[in-house]
């Protein structure tokens, strides 16, 4: 694995910006429309060299839209974008040398073991074919896919086969990895697996572009994109996007959590109740000023017994905040 991570390292090169920090992806005015539909609306923003940048955003927002533009796959119809300093649409195909792309539905043959569909992409990128015998060992044990290389990709858990496809996007050793959605229906156990391996790509260097549908994953990298009906509502660090949560937030445990839900979203004072398995996230302006009158509210409806407990925001309750805020104003006005 070290000697993989070590080749890789040493392919990063880039041009460095006039404040001294280096974007390996730049985005300016993005704009994707398909007929009336706007999947991507004005996005602009950069991406460092060397971080994790998870993309978060619904079914629809148009992650998937904007990493196509990203990787040269689709040209925009406004605005535009360079990643590694190529023009992703004038430069496509030289771009295309330099990153890994991994999709949703990652092009693996269920036919060909996992050997055979590594090779095959060493054919595709045109890896050499005395280096890519050199590279193919450490490929396969950086993945844990050694002792499984004479297996049918057909056969594999879905896990592996993520794996094997994060190898297969990482065969021509890219300065840049995209991935849309790497870990959409894999157990727990592979999701942590698959972080691993990307955490030692961060460690020397690499730059991860992904989307993702689990919050856990966006707390994992450096920053994080909150995206909805193809706007991009807020860029910042895990740690920053909870810090301008606006409001305070109540964890409410109650008997019945769908009627304390209905009366808690019409109580005065609250803005915000989210559903959180088995209890509730209720924001306010002051918890402690309102969890008295929440609590007698919950208490006299036949709730009981009731707990609120303050707690701090997650990224659920800042996004769903985000989104809901330009309805709120629009609303007022």
């Amino acid at each position: 694995m070290a000697a993989f991570l070590i080749e890789c390292a040493q392919s990063l090169s880039g041009a460095m910006s006039a404040t001294g920090q280096v974007y390996d992806i730049e985005a300016r005015g993005l704009r994707k429309a398909f007929g009336a539909r706007v999947a991507v609306r004005e996005v602009t923003l950069a991406v460092r060299r060397g971080e994790a940048f998870a993309l978060v955003g619904p079914d629809g927002a148009g992650k998937t839209t904007l990493m196509r533009l990203l990787v040269g796959i689709m040209d925009p119809d406004g605005g535009e974008a360079r990643v590694l300093g190529y023009d992703t649409v004038a430069q496509a195909e030289e771009l295309k040398e330099h990153i890994g792309y991994m999709p949703q539905r990652f092009g693996l043959y269920d036919d060909l073991t996992v050997r055979e569909n590594l090779l095959f992409y060493f054919d595709l990128y045109g890896v050499p074919r005395a280096v890519r015998e050199e590279r193919l060992p450490g490929l396969l044990a950086f993945a844990g896919l050694a002792p499984f290389q004479d297996r049918l990709a057909a056969q594999l858990s879905g896990g592996m086969r993520q794996k094997l496809g994060l190898i297969c996007a990482l065969s021509h050793r890219p300065r840049v990895l995209f991935l849309d959605e790497p870990t959409f229906g894999v157990d727990p156990v592979s999701r942590r697996e698959f972080w691993e391996i990307l955490q030692h790509l961060l460690q020397e260097g690499m730059t991860i572009f992904l989307s993702t549908a689990y919050l856990d994953e966006a707390e994992r990298s450096h920053r994080v994109g909150l995206l909805h009906d193809g706007r991009l509502l807020a860029v910042d660090t895990p740690e920053g996007l909870k810090a301008a949560f606006a409001g305070e937030l109540l964890e409410v445990r109650a008997g019945d959590l769908m009627r304390a839900r209905e009366l808690l979203t019409r109580a005065p004072g609250v803005e915000q109740v989210l559903t959180r398995g088995d209890h509730l996230t209720v924001t306010v302006s002051r918890a402690e000023e309102a969890a008295p009158g929440l609590r007698r509210l919950l208490t006299d409806a036949g709730l009981g017994p009731v707990e609120l407990s303050p707690t701090a925001p997650g990224l659920e309750d800042c996004f769903v905040q985000l989104v809901r805020r330009p309805r709120q104003d629009a609303a007022e006005e």
